[in-house]
């Protein structure tokens, strides 16, 4: 069983930056694809972006790219979301996921979740 934890959500002004991190802990954490998704209020929840074990291969969804990095670090079993440019439409709760399935990011079905910590981008 894996435990996710995030932190480093708050408030912040359009066009500034926040850096969202993710502890994992139980089994084996490290070994597993980490990512992160979003849901705004009223909203389905959507992918954000996904990192493979060993932090090789990196996926964004498209509203994010060259904005957002997602980045791992298997000796402190974390993960992060840097974000940069944040639009008022970034506004979300973000939860980080783990899964044995780096293609289960995708399909919307990683086999853990965190709470998430909420985003808010103002105009």
């Amino acid at each position: 069983q894996v435990q996710l934890v995030e932190s480093g959500g708050g408030l912040v002004q359009a066009g500034g930056s926040l850096r969202l991190s993710c502890a994992a802990s139980g089994g084996t954490a490290h070994t597993y694809a980490m990512g992160w998704f979003r849901q705004a209020p009223g909203k389905e929840r959507e992918f954000v972006a996904a990192v493979t074990y060993g932090g090789g291969t990196t996926e964004y969804a498209d509203s994010v790219k060259a904005r957002f990095t997602i980045s791992r670090d298997d000796l402190r079993n974390a993960v992060y979301l840097q974000m940069n440019g944040l639009k008022p439409e970034d506004t979300a709760d973000y939860h980080c996921a783990a899964s044995f399935r780096y293609a289960s990011f995708r399909a919307g079905a990683p086999d853990y979740w965190g709470q998430g910590t909420q985003v808010i981008v103002s105009a």
